[in-house]
């Protein structure tokens, strides 16, 4: 049954809950929480920003020349993100089974990351395309295993009334890191190895430093249901008919953060062939990550709060989907350097309210609080599947339907369907 219009009810988390889930915090260690929160989220986040769109990207074209770069570029990533489509909930579903002294979160998030980032070490020393590819699979399984774990913290143990500020701090984690990840990438492009290992370095660091601070409650001695193959695989996909709510968050995310990332993934080669700067374009990529800071930390400071004193999560997420399609349309009607600075700009903002309340919309959907690892695994494949998916799509667009210039209407598409799923949300405001 749907929850009354701007009801804030969450599951309940009890001490006694058999899926072994800690309770919700309060006073010092929420503020904990939310201190180390954010970080755990930036150190993945930098992974995703940097590499697809320009470590990679640089990695493929100094492999396979100019010509062949990007299709080569779109297989990789076309593989990856099949991957990162089953690993982040199979890795929900198996922590939400953890039983172990150390709780069902914190064993896989440092495994994840620990996995993650030695394959990422070892791309910086592979020269031929099967084992950028092979050693890119491996990042998408180590890194898509922490983070599904990482994301149940919140249904875990954040009261409802203050998970807008939470997806705020959240949010921010995960969108600067991206951003920032994009600048860290153009100052090491002659630099990869030393680039790998110093995300590898931060990525783990950050997210044991969250383990150490906010442990688990143990879980050994929580019962366990038995495991049924069936409702397992049936629950690695959302279901439009029996939780229609979950089902049109998912999409909405997947298609605002598809609409997204299909330009700003690709930006590296779109600086390049489309705005004409050629060896210039790398220079440039910092600056408009920063452009896009710039809009998106006021934009989350103020919705994510905002939100938790309304009671209301719909209209921003649907505010922010129309602007980054709207804004996406700059550069179509003006290629130039000056058209992507401030399409970057109010991608910006635009990000910045999606990202203050995304999350905290979703923790009011979720199917059930026995599975909250695995639920938001599913639905986190909708953030982090278009960073990688992106590409691939943006070179299937320009090698056949009509080049660089056809990448940013549909990118207006892609928003504009993200708005319209938020829409069909009954259960929340």
């Amino acid at each position: 049954m749907a929850r009354p219009p701007g009801e804030f009810r969450a599951p309940s988390l009890l001490p006694a809950d058999p899926a072994g889930a800690a309770s919700p915090v309060d006073g010092r260690a929420l503020r904990r929480l939310m201190a180390c929160i954010g970080p755990a989220n930036l150190g993945v986040a930098l992974v995703w920003g940097a590499v697809p769109g320009t470590l990679l990207a640089l990695q493929v074209q100094r492999t396979v020349g100019e010509d062949a770069k990007v299709g080569t570029l779109a297989v990789v990533t076309t593989v990856g993100a099949l991957l990162a489509m089953v690993a982040q909930p199979v890795a929900g579903a198996v922590s939400d089974r953890t039983r172990s002294r150390f709780g069902r979160r914190g064993p896989w998030i440092v495994a994840g990351v620990t996995t993650g980032g030695l394959a990422l070490i070892g791309m910086a020393f592979a020269y031929s395309v099967p084992a950028l590819l092979a050693l890119w699979c491996l990042v998408q399984i180590g890194y898509n295993f922490a983070v599904g774990p990482l994301s149940a913290v919140m249904p875990d143990r954040v009261p409802p009334e203050r998970r807008g500020l939470f997806s705020t701090v959240t949010g921010l984690g995960s969108m600067c890191g991206s951003l920032l990840g994009q600048t860290f990438a153009a100052v090491f492009e002659d630099r990869i190895t030393t680039a790998y290992v110093v995300l590898a370095a931060l990525a783990t660091a950050l997210a044991v430093v969250f383990v150490i601070l906010n442990p688990d409650r143990p879980s050994r001695d929580a019962p366990q249901e038995p495991f049924r193959v069936r409702e397992f695989l049936a629950g690695l996909l959302p279901n439009p008919r029996k939780y229609p709510d979950f089902f049109w968050v998912f999409l909405s995310r997947l298609c605002t953060n598809l609409s997204y990332f299909l330009v700003f993934g690709y930006k590296l080669y779109i600086l390049q062939d489309y705005i004409g700067l050629h060896d210039e374009a790398i220079d440039h990529v910092p600056a408009l990550a920063l452009t896009a800071v710039a809009g998106l930390l006021p934009a989350a400071v103020i919705t994510g709060p905002l939100s938790d004193r309304l009671g209301r999560r719909k209209v921003f997420v649907v505010a922010s989907a129309a602007l980054i399609g709207c804004a996406m349309l700059i550069p179509f009607a003006v290629p130039t350097l000056t058209g992507m600075t401030a399409m970057a700009f109010l991608v910006g903002i635009g990000f910045g309210c999606f990202q203050g309340v995304d999350t905290a919309l979703i923790s009011q959907v979720l199917p059930s609080e026995r599975s909250f690892a695995r639920d938001l695994g599913v639905v986190n494949v909708a953030a982090t599947l278009p960073q990688v998916l992106a590409p691939a799509i943006a070179g299937a667009v320009v090698l056949w339907l009509g080049g660089y210039r056809t990448l940013f209407p549909l990118a207006l598409v892609f928003a504009l369907l993200g708005a319209v799923a938020v829409l069909r949300v009954k259960g929340v405001r």
